[in-house]
C-alpha cells in the first residue's frame, strides 16, 4: 500500500503541490489555485478574481451526469444503503480565507493559497513517510511555512485562532434541505474525512446538522490521509457494507478518483466546474453542489 500511495504522489505531484482546481474543493471553496500562486473565482467580496484556463474544459459540462465507461453498474442510487460525506461538500471554509485576508489585508489570498497548498502536501507526504500527524496539527504546521514563505508574521493568539476556525466551518446553503431529504429517502449518512473526529463532531453539531450523521469517520483510525486506500477502506470495515452499497460524495477531483479507484460508487461535488483529473478514472456522477445529488439519486 505504501508504494502505491508513494506512486500516486510521484506521478501527480505537480497536481498536488498546485493543490489545483479540485483541491480547491478539499477546502470547501468554489475556486481554484494556479501553479504560481494565483488564485481563482473564491467569492470572496471586493478582492480581485484570477482567470481560469477556459481551454481545460469542465469536468461538470452535464449536471448530476453518469460517468461513461467506468462504472461499476450502480447508477445513481442503485444498491446504495450508505452515503458517506467528505467534510467539505458540507462544510464551506470561505471564512477562513476571509479571515486571513482581514488580517493581512492585500496578502491574505496569498497566503491562504500557500497555506492551503502545504497543508495538503504536508498530510500527503506524512502518508507516505509513516510520520502521521493530524489534520489540525498538520494545519497549524503548514500556516507556520506559510507566514514564513510571505514573510509575515502573526502573533502566537491569531496564529491559534487562524487554526481554530477548523471548528467554525458554516455549511453551504442547500446542506441541511438535502440532508434532510436523503435521510427521508430512507438513506443512512456519515463522514470519511481526513479531519479529526472531533472537528467532525464539533462542526456538525454547531451548525444543527448532527443529527443526520450516524457515522463520524476519521483517517484517524488508520493514521493514514486519503487517497491511500486503507482510508477510503474505514467505511467497509465500520458499516459492514459492501463497497457497491455506500456512495462516497467528494469535492475534490483526486478524492472523487481515489474513492471511485477503490471502487466506491462515487459522486463529485464541483462546485468550482473544475477540469476533470487525468487520472484514467471518473466518478459515476458530478454535480455543481448537493441538489445535484438530489437529481443523481432521483429525490425530490
Amino acid at each position: 500500500m505504501k508504494c502505491y500511495c508513494g506512486y500516486f504522489w510521484f506521478m501527480n505531484r505537480r497536481r498536488f503541490f498546485a493543490a489545483g482546481a479540485s483541491i480547491a474543493g478539499a477546502w470547501g471553496l468554489a475556486g481554484t489555485w494556479a501553479l504560481d500562486g494565483t488564485l481563482d473565482r473564491w467569492g470572496m467580496e471586493g478582492m480581485e478574481e484570477g482567470s481560469v484556463d477556459e481551454g481545460a474544459g469542465s469536468g461538470a459540462d452535464s449536471v448530476a451526469s453518469v460517468a461513461q465507461g467506468t462504472g461499476s453498474g450502480v447508477v445513481g442510487g442503485a444498491g446504495v444503503k450508505v452515503i458517506l460525506f467528505d467534510a467539505f461538500p458540507v462544510w464551506d471554509a470561505g471564512g477562513i480565507a476571509q479571515s486571513a485576508e482581514r488580517l493581512f489585508p492585500g496578502r491574505g489570498k496569498e497566503l491562504f493559497g500557500v497555506w492551503r497548498a502545504k497543508l495538503f502536501e504536508y498530510s500527503w507526504l506524512r502518508s507516505i513517510s509513516g510520520s502521521y500527524l493530524n489534520f489540525f496539527d498538520i494545519a497549524s504546521d503548514a500556516l507556520s511555512f506559510a507566514c514564513l514563505q510571505l514573510g509575515v508574521s502573526m502573533s502566537e493568539v491569531e496564529h491559534r485562532s487562524m487554526v481554530k476556525e477548523f471548528y467554525e466551518l458554516r455549511t453551504w446553503p442547500e446542506v441541511s434541505d438535502t440532508l434532510r431529504k436523503l435521510t427521508g429517502a430512507g438513506y443512512v449518512l456519515g463522514f470519511l474525512s481526513n479531519f479529526t473526529d472531533e472537528m467532525l463532531r464539533v462542526n456538525a453539531r454547531n451548525c444543527g446538522i448532527d443529527s443526520y450523521f450516524s457515522h463520524y469517520l476519521s483517517v484517524d483510525r488508520i493514521r493514514r490521509f486519503k487517497p491511500d486506500p486503507r482510508a477510503y477502506q474505514i467505511g467497509v470495515d465500520t458499516i459492514g457494507l459492501t463497497k457497491e452499497e455506500i456512495l462516497f460524495v467528494a469535492f475534490a477531483g483526486w478524492d472523487a478518483c481515489g474513492a471511485r479507484q477503490f471502487g466506491y460508487p462515487t459522486f463529485w461535488v464541483n462546485r468550482a466546474q473544475s477540469p476533470a483529473e487525468q487520472l484514467g478514472i471518473s466518478p459515476n456522477g458530478e454535480g455543481k453542489d448537493l441538489n445535484d445529488l438530489l437529481r443523481y439519486l432521483g429525490i425530490k
